[in-house]
């Protein structure tokens, strides 16, 4: 399947209206055309079974590359799966994309197929500390998405336990930076953590805490 063809199937399900509020809410002046996620699901879900791993990662970058928010999102899905094998050009062309990142709703789609390709290779965790020093925001914030799946183990194995250790330092070097998604982020870690592990995430709001924009600490403690 090309690019095109793909981009055509999605376009059969336009709607200028949805489009228009979309568009609205995202504020973004990216081209959007109004398909709805379950549409685009079906559809990422029945090319995923009908295209082999190669085909798939020339097909999710061909519809990144258009720039239109739907196919931007579903470029995302083609590549949102637990086990792809190999999967060293699917976590290459994630990492790609991170530079791209300028909202929230596509940055997260694709931090969300990013973090399956953590999951079943923690040693990228080195690519993505990299990320936690860039001069660009979205892909700062990334570093934090993309690694959630580790705050949410109730049995944590030994190694689960050192990456939460490692991310929560990259946590506290944003913690002065108090950019709105930034601190987001960093609520979001630690409310997802306090689920889990309880005694980490009050640790890091003690010591922490009285850093962040008041309404990050209140999301943190939402659970505590």
């Amino acid at each position: 399947m090309t690019p095109e063809a793909a981009l055509a199937e999605i376009e059969a399900h336009a709607d200028a209206e949805r489009a228009k509020g979309a568009r609205a809410y995202h504020k973004s002046d990216r081209l959007h055309l109004g398909v709805p996620n379950p549409v685009l699901n079906d559809l990422t879900k029945s090319w995923r079974q009908s295209l082999d791993v190669p085909a798939r990662v020339t097909l999710a970058d061909g519809l990144w590359c258009t720039d239109i928010y739907e196919a931007r999102v579903a470029a995302a899905k083609l590549l949102t799966q637990a086990r792809i094998r190999p999967d060293a050009e699917a976590w290459d062309l994630i990492a790609s994309w991170v530079p791209d990142f300028d909202s929230w709703a596509i940055a997260d789609h694709a931090c969300m197929a990013g973090q399956k390709r953590l999951v079943a290779d923690p040693s990228r965790l080195d690519h993505v500390e990299g990320w936690t020093v860039s001069d660009h925001m979205w892909t700062r914030r990334a570093a934090l998405v993309i690694t959630l799946p580790w705050t949410k183990r109730n049995n944590p194995k030994p190694q689960d336990i050192e990456v939460r250790g490692r991310v929560l330092g990259w946590a506290a070097t944003y913690v002065p930076d108090h950019t709105w998604f930034i601190q987001k982020a960093i609520s979001w870690w630690l409310r997802e953590l306090s689920k889990h592990d309880e005694q980490r995430a009050t640790a890091f709001l003690a010591k922490h805490g009285d850093a962040m924009k008041p309404f990050a600490l209140k999301e943190a403690r939402k659970y505590l």
